[in-house]
């Protein structure tokens, strides 16, 4: 079996028991940067084989994990939470699928989720994105296709460019509620929840990895209701119906239709 380890992202204590237990049993544990899992594993006393497996490799090494899977028990891990998230593990995953090869992606630490519930913000619906281009015209032009979505959206950004993002985020999507969560579960933890042209004036501390929740856009659409309702009429329908149709094909109230309709 393959089992797929979701790794603290921070505190050591964030593995579960389960987690623990698979890694004391596997034959081998293929890992992004072993120096990195290496103080996990003898943390928890854990002796197995260590290998690497990172985004330069991953193709190579899935070929590799595969063939060895007959005799083999092997876990995945990543330096910190769950593998194929921003991280290496997809691969492997499709691969998998593939060859109709069974496996196990157990539960554990994400900072997204982590953030997401930590900011605030919407939690029915949301986008992870991860991380966008480094380079500013092209992170703005994905902003450009994300910024109508009406739900919160989730990305990871790299310490150096974190100013940079929050311009381009602000140039983009214009005044909303956003939050920086950095550190997540490490000793020095911080959140500001602010809005996006007040985060700019906020002194942020370019070190450790950053979660940003930016609100969806919920701006009202406004419409045109006398235009709308002389549409309908034009079809033939009587104006009682014009009403039932305008107000149930664009959501508005009934009564805001029928006000209008008797300007008519």
């Amino acid at each position: 079996m393959i089992y797929f380890c979701p790794t603290p992202i921070g505190n050591l204590g964030d593995i579960t028991l389960r987690t623990i237990e698979i890694l004391k049993s596997v034959d081998m544990i293929f890992a992004e940067d072993k120096r990195v899992t290496v103080k996990l594993l003898n943390h928890y006393d854990i002796k197995a084989e260590l290998r690497t497996y990172h985004k330069f490799n991953e193709s190579e090494m899935s070929e590799k994990i595969i063939e060895n899977i007959d005799d083999k028990d092997i876990a995945l891990v990543t330096d910190a939470g769950m593998p194929g998230i921003s991280d290496p593990g997809a691969i492997l995953v499709k691969k998998l699928i593939e060859e109709d090869i069974d496996f196990r992606v157990l539960p554990g630490a994400n900072a997204a989720l982590t953030a997401l519930v930590s900011s605030g913000l919407d939690t029915e619906h949301f986008l992870f994105y991860g991380f966008t281009a480094s380079k500013s015209s092209a992170r703005k032009k994905e902003f450009e296709s994300l910024k109508d979505l009406k739900f919160t959206l989730i990305f990871y950004e790299a310490p150096h460019r974190i100013k940079d993002f929050l311009s381009d985020v602000y140039e983009v999507f214009g005044e909303r509620k956003i939050t920086i969560s950095r550190e997540i579960t490490k000793v020095f933890e911080e959140t500001i929840r602010s809005t996006t042209s007040r985060i700019l004036e906020k002194d942020i501390t370019d070190k450790g990895e950053f979660v940003i929740c930016l609100e969806g856009n919920f701006e009202k659409e406004t419409y045109d209701i006398r235009k709308l309702l002389e549409e309908e009429l034009k079809k033939g329908i009587k104006k009682s119906q014009a009403v039932k149709e305008v107000s149930k094909k664009y959501n508005i109230p009934k009564n805001d239709v029928y006000k209008e309709s008797l300007d008519l």
